[in-house]
């Protein structure tokens, strides 16, 4: 049985793979689908470790692939989780590409996982609370809390704000987008 709070580092996982032509699109660079599965792996490796119970993905915040990656390069993904509430863990991901040859990193991304504890039985249970050891774990379980607020926040303008539209009003606020309706 693991202990009520956990360090950090009991729970930081990286992973690095080498990117192979099977992985790539017709430009030849890495699908970013890859990425996503791979990063998904490593969020829920970091959840299960600090957990001790199985994890499932909730959500994923500010996927944005700055620079691509090539076929042949190390894709070094590196994970902590940065904030804990009561069932649910935000995990911070960094991941970069090395090329073998020339020995430059490239940051591609950064990103937030939403994991929730389950137990075998899939219902959802406690994570185990954090312990901070640093000013830079204190910003990370700072920038945590932001991203659950803004997650919160988000759902709630999406239902709020076109739940109670009209269809006529839809329409009217999507007019001077880059869209044409056909029916």
């Amino acid at each position: 049985m693991y202990s009520s709070f956990k360090k950090v580092s009991d729970s930081e996982t990286i992973l690095t793979e080498l990117m192979i032509p099977s992985y790539s699109n017709f430009g030849g660079k890495v699908h970013g689908g890859i990425l996503l599965s791979l990063m998904d792996k490593v969020a829920y490796v970091t959840a299960v470790k600090h957990c001790g119970n199985y994890a499932v993905t909730v959500a994923v915040e500010g996927v944005e692939f700055l620079n691509p990656v090539e076929v042949g390069e190390l894709v070094s993904l590196k994970a902590s989780v940065n904030y804990v509430g009561k069932t649910s863990l935000i995990i911070g991901m960094r991941i970069e590409a090395l090329n073998p040859k020339t020995g430059v990193v490239k940051h591609t991304n950064s990103c937030y996982f939403t994991m929730a504890a389950k137990n075998e039985n899939g219902e959802l249970v406690q994570a185990p609370g954090i312990i901070l050891e640093n000013d830079e774990q204190i910003r990370r379980f700072a920038e945590g809390m932001a991203i659950k607020k803004l997650s919160k926040e988000k759902r709630t303008i999406l239902k709020s704000d076109f739940l109670h539209l009209s269809k006529d009003e839809v329409r009217e606020s999507i007019s001077n987008e880059k869209c044409q309706i056909d029916f």
